[in-house]
């Protein structure tokens, strides 16, 4: 595929979760487990496709609808609320940035921000576990900040107005389908992203058929791209 080499954008606004940060696979292992426990089985790529980029909102409306249709009964409160410890957990001893993020933002001298599906408190805390947090604030934003979450743009929209930046001449990295049509919605270029731990050979295609404009396996292809924005 031929990628058609991007004027400088105004603002470059980033996804978290398996962007920067390498939470999604930790994610992908705690819940499927319990959620296999209380009879929704999920192959762990459908889960990713499924429900990756979906806020805490959206994400449990989805799961009590498939609870329904598979067992006749609502998804049962302390599920989640069983999550949350050991999902806090693994960030705490596990967590790591995606191998060669900071280093990337490093480059970078456009103006950038987050914007993220993950509650306020957990965008924050898994960031500055990371080291990643002091190259964003105080642009960190996340869906609770607005009405409606990815796939909506409103995320990536009040990102782009806290920067000044108008959204047409803003680049979005995003490693999800939800996220990608979000920033399509937003009116942004969307630069895929697959180099998570999460990732699977097919992640490419999806992002790609989403409306993403390039897709990069690795920092490394971003911080090349980034220096040719200074």
């Amino acid at each position: 595929m031929l990628w058609v080499r991007m004027q400088t954008p105004a603002a470059v606004i980033f996804d978290c979760d398996g962007v920067l940060i390498d939470s999604e696979i930790l994610t992908l292992e705690i819940e499927v487990e319990l959620l296999a426990a209380c009879g929704l089985v999920y192959a762990p790529a459908d889960f990713l496709h499924r429900f990756m980029g979906l806020n805490d909102a959206a994400y449990h409306a989805a799961l009590d609808a498939d609870c329904r249709d598979r067992t006749g009964q609502p998804l049962p409160e302390a599920v989640l609320r069983e999550a949350r410890g050991p999902r806090w957990a693994a960030c705490h001893h596990r967590l790591t940035e995606v191998e060669g993020c900071a280093a990337a933002v490093a480059v970078l001298t456009l103006p950038k921000a987050v914007a993220s599906s993950s509650g306020a408190a957990f965008l924050r805390e898994n960031l500055r576990l990371t080291g990643l947090l002091p190259a964003f604030d105080p642009h960190v934003y996340s869906a609770d900040l607005v009405a409606r979450a990815k796939p909506h743009p409103d995320i990536f929209l009040h990102a782009a107005a806290a920067l000044t930046a108008d959204p047409a001449r803003c680049l979005a990295i995003e490693d999800s389908v939800n996220g990608v049509t979000a920033a399509r919605a937003a009116g942004m270029t969307v630069w895929g992203f697959t180099g998570g731990g999460h990732m699977s050979d097919a992640s490419a295609d999806r992002l790609v058929s989403a409306g993403a404009h390039r897709v990069l396996g690795h920092w490394d292809e971003a911080a090349a791209l980034f220096a040719d924005f200074s």
